[in-house]
Order: C-alpha cells, then sequence, then structure tokens
C-alpha cells in the first residue's frame, strides 16, 4: 500500500463514518462532512508522502490490473448487496454488507500482490461484517461501521508510514535494519 492508497482508504473510512453517522443516528446537515475533515487530514498528509522523493512502494502492473478489476467488482457489489438486503428489509444490514463486500475485494489484490498486510486488512473488514450481522440492531450496523472506518484509516496511516519507509525519510534511528 502506498500513499495513493492511502488517499483512497482515508476517503472510504469517511464515508462509512458519515454513512452511518446518517444510516444509524440520523444524523443530516453540515455535520456530515465532519468525518471529511479527517480525510482532508489524511489526504494532504498522503499527498505530501506522494510527492516526496524516493521510489516509494511500488505495486507490479499484475497487481495494479487485479486492483482496477477488484475495485469494479467492489462498487457493483456493494450496490447488489444494498439491494439484497433491502429487499429482505434489513436496512440495518447496510453497513456491514458494505464492508464485507470491501472486505472481499482486498482478497484477490492480497493474492496477486502476495502481501499479507492487504489479507490482513481484508480480513479485519470481513470481521468487522461479520460482527455487524451478528450483533442486534441498531448496534450492529453502528459498529460495522465504526469499526470500518476505523480500519481503513488505520490502514492509511500505515500505508503512509510503509511509503515514508520505503523512501528512506525517516530519520536513520527510526528504520527498520
Amino acid at each position: 500500500m502506498s500513499g495513493r492508497g492511502a488517499v483512497i482508504l482515508s476517503f472510504f473510512g469517511s464515508v462509512f463514518i458519515a454513512l452511518t453517522m446518517y444510516w444509524q443516528w440520523n444524523v443530516t446537515g453540515i455535520a456530515l462532512a465532519f468525518p471529511f475533515i479527517v480525510f482532508a487530514i489524511l489526504g494532504s498528509l498522503a499527498v505530501y508522502v506522494i510527492r516526496l522523493p524516493g521510489g516509494g512502494d511500488a505495486l507490479s502492473k499484475k497487481t495494479q490490473r487485479v486492483i482496477v478489476w477488484s475495485s469494479m467488482a467492489e462498487g457493483l457489489g456493494i450496490f447488489i448487496g444494498i439491494d439484497i438486503v433491502i429487499n429482505l428489509h434489513r436496512p440495518e444490514w447496510q453497513l456491514p454488507v458494505m464492508a464485507l463486500v470491501v472486505g472481499l475485494h482486498f482478497l484477490p489484490i492480497a493474492l496477486s500482490a502476495s502481501s499479507r498486510r492487504f489479507y490482513v486488512l481484508g480480513a479485519a473488514m470481513i470481521a468487522s461484517a461479520a460482527v455487524g450481522f451478528v450483533v442486534a440492531a441498531p448496534a450492529g450496523g453502528k459498529i460495522a461501521g465504526i469499526a470500518a472506518a476505523a480500519i481503513l484509516w488505520t490502514a492509511a496511516c500505515l500505508g503512509m508510514a510503509r511509503d515514508l519507509r520505503s523512501k528512506k525519510v525517516f530519520h536513520p534511528a527510526f528504520q527498520r535494519p
């Protein structure tokens, strides 16, 4: 994961919180913009990291193609999943189904990149979805939405730190051996 990935993850973390606020707490208006302040901060930091000199943490062309296809399937999967839970008259499962689809989309990326970090990210998102499905409404949706946002924001921060390390920006005392 790189600085570019951190921009995407931080944005979707903010989307999960905003949707949790709207669907679970009935928050409307300007308050829904507050999660995107977190995105603005994390996104700005990620852009700073991207612009630093050095190669950074690059993915292979094959993995980049898998990310594109997996992300397209993710978008379609979210729409289908939400349609299914609405037709099942289970709107409280909207956030868990979103977290499930997002988690599943990381698995082909992990396989292509041979990267444990994408497996961990996918598994964490799937676990947050599972909790959201199992815990009774309305707490399940709240837990899934907040957990998904926290997972994505954490992954964004870890991705930026990884990119910084690969660019050798940190003081030598902070470099891994």
